[in-house]
């Protein structure tokens, strides 16, 4: 097949995106994959999601898979669905669809993207969000096993260079680093929510490495009229909560709309993780929306907003860096329009339609692959 045959209109074009985490927990992969999904559509691609879902699928252009459990991964819990259920809605999704390409995000997750990539000969593409401090003890493990479905995609992405390490130091190869993105429109069109004083937001899964506690903390002793909006939920909320700190508003669960109107509400966004983040979407949806961000200092959110110019970085883990974090936003104006301008345009450059544009020509480089391996009369890994 030839390179303009295979620029073919983008119509014609399916691509089917396979999540291994359920659409019906907020997660920064689920985020990503349905963001993309829709993007990919404005560009006129045929796009649907392959995904696990624990109750009515949260989006049009999805195929569920069925119900989840949940698993220890990364210092969070999985939400994943597995076994022979699964492996044939997964079959069955793909045999309907027929797509020209799969895209596998953390492509090495057991359930359907191990299905995609030992059960079928689509041509595929994987994104490796994850990252871990050093080696990482998965691919280490099952390294003889993954190698085999790593050597099934035909183009690898890695969100961040930790990301990239990770997976380049365990099965070899090239990984290319494509950053996630942010639907720049829906974060600053949104209608700010009213605040009858300064608001710092957090927005995120209550968790100790999200850093709830240690914000709680900070909070408790800030000293300065402001209140706190908690976003989210998790196995920390009752428990933080029952502190009952004065001017805390727990929120729950929020739509995107809702959390898009809080960050453009807020005085400050506030991210203090403690660990295991290999990129800091949420920071890139806060700069988006115009708020002066606080986060811990961690190499995955550094990749997204740099110290001193769109966000005060703090040490992780640590109240009292953070709090002296959150008084110097809030006490200091002019400080604060140079982050917000900082951010805005350090947001722009991760704009969820150019890494759609960005993803069209790594399906096309898959879908060349495979069909140069069918010339030669190869088997093809894709």
């Amino acid at each position: 097949m030839s390179e303009r045959e295979l620029r073919h209109d983008r119509r014609a074009l399916r691509v089917a995106l396979i999540c291994p985490y359920s659409l019906s927990v907020d997660g920064g992969v689920q985020l990503q994959v349905l963001g993309l999904a829709s993007a990919l559509r404005e560009l006129g691609v045929d796009a649907r999601v392959l995904a696990p879902t624990d109750g009515p699928p949260p989006a049009p252009g999805i195929v569920s898979l069925g119900p989840t459990h949940r698993f220890p991964s990364n210092g969070s819990i999985a939400p994943i669905t597995a076994g022979k259920a699964a492996v044939s809605r997964t079959l069955e999704g793909l045999r309907a669809f027929r797509p020209d390409v799969v895209h596998l995000h953390e492509p090495l997750q057991p359930g359907a993207n191990h299905t995609a990539l030992l059960g079928t000969d689509i041509p595929a593409v994987g994104t490796f969000h994850a990252s871990h401090p050093g080696r990482n003890a998965w691919y280490d493990a099952f390294r003889k096993p993954l190698a085999r479905m790593v050597e099934r995609l035909a183009v690898r992405t890695a969100v961040s260079a930790e990301a990239q390490r990770n997976v380049e130091s365990a099965f070899g190869g090239v990984c290319d680093i494509l950053p996630n993105g942010v639907d720049l429109d829906a974060f600053a069109g949104a209608a700010p929510w009213p605040a009858a004083r300064p608001a710092i937001v957090f927005v995120g899964r209550h968790e100790p490495r999200k850093g709830l506690g240690t914000l709680l903390d900070a909070f408790a002793g800030l000293e300065r009229d402001a209140e706190l909006w908690v976003a989210g939920e998790g196995p920390q909320t009752a428990e933080l909560a029952a502190r009952r700190i004065p001017n805390v508003v727990w929120l729950g669960r929020v739509s995107e709309a809702d959390k898009a109107r809080r960050l453009r509400g807020a005085t400050v966004a506030c991210f203090p993780s403690i660990e295991g983040e290999s990129f800091g979407v949420v920071l890139l949806e806060a700069m988006a929306a115009g708020t002066a961000v606080v986060a811990a200092d961690l190499t995955g959110y550094r990749h997204v907003a740099r110290g001193g110019r769109e966000a005060v970085l703090v040490e992780p883990g640590d109240a009292a860096s953070l709090r002296a974090g959150l008084r110097r936003v809030l006490d200091d104006a002019p400080l604060r329009g140079e982050l917000v301008a900082g951010g805005s345009r350090r947001a722009a450059e991760f704009s969820m339609a150019a890494l759609a544009e960005s993803f069209l020509e790594r399906y096309e480089q898959a879908r060349a692959r495979a069909s140069t391996m069918a010339g030669l009369g190869t088997e093809s890994p894709t």
